[in-house]
């Protein structure tokens, strides 16, 4: 019983230090597919990529065929009519409007929207992401109700006072993303690999002995 728990101990501290290692992390936890086209869809509206692929993996996990039950679409999950209303500000005309809002799950429109609506949104509430993700979720309109019910101001910043349990923990999962995508994605791991590696080895042995 001794050893077989000592086992479990092993495989336990051997999963932690496996999931520290940044590189099991981009591949398991937090990849980052699509990246060029976030990257390039991003730098052309402003807005932060971190925030973007976030944005992403909490709305579909990176499915492309994603649907809502509301009828959200595609990588970002976008409704069909707010896909054309983007579509409007960008300029687009009427025939390609409708292929687009047609082809929402294609990657490069969903993307293009999606980061051009989120820049948008950051536009509006000056750069304040929880208003801007709070939009993102339950709507510009509802969050303006929210901004003058409560005296929010732009600064606004208590996540917890969101008063729809979903868009609380939605902001929420956002932004804890993309500390991590942030973090993985803008250090050198090169040294940190190994290292984690050599106390993992460290550690098996101790418990082995």
């Amino acid at each position: 019983m001794h050893k077989k728990f000592l086992s479990v101990v092993a495989i336990l501290l051997a999963t932690y230090f496996l999931i520290s290692v940044p590189a099991v992390q981009k591949k398991f936890l937090y990849p980052f597919p699509y990246r060029t086209t976030i990257e390039n869809y991003s730098v052309r509206w402003k807005v932060d990529k971190f925030l973007a692929v976030s944005v992403m993996k909490v709305e579909s996990n990176f499915s492309e065929a994603a649907h809502s039950r509301s009828g959200a679409v595609g990588l970002m999950q976008i409704m069909p009519e707010t896909a054309a209303w983007i579509a409007y500000q960008l300029g687009e005309k009427p025939e390609g409007i409708a292929d687009d809002i047609k082809n929402l799950r294609d990657p490069d429109t969903n993307i293009r929207y999606g980061t051009w609506y989120l820049a948008e949104l950051e536009d509006e509430f000056n750069g304040n992401d929880v208003l801007a993700l709070a939009a993102y979720n339950a709507g510009r309109g509802n969050v303006r109700e929210w901004m003058e019910k409560n005296h929010w101001s732009e600064n606004f910043s208590d996540v917890d006072k969101i008063p729809y349990a979903e868009t609380r923990d939605y902001v929420k999962r956002v932004l804890r993303c993309r500390e991590k995508y942030s973090a993985l994605y803008n250090s050198r791991e090169l040294l940190a690999t190994p290292i984690a590696l050599r106390e993992l080895r460290f550690v098996c042995l101790r418990i082995i002995e």
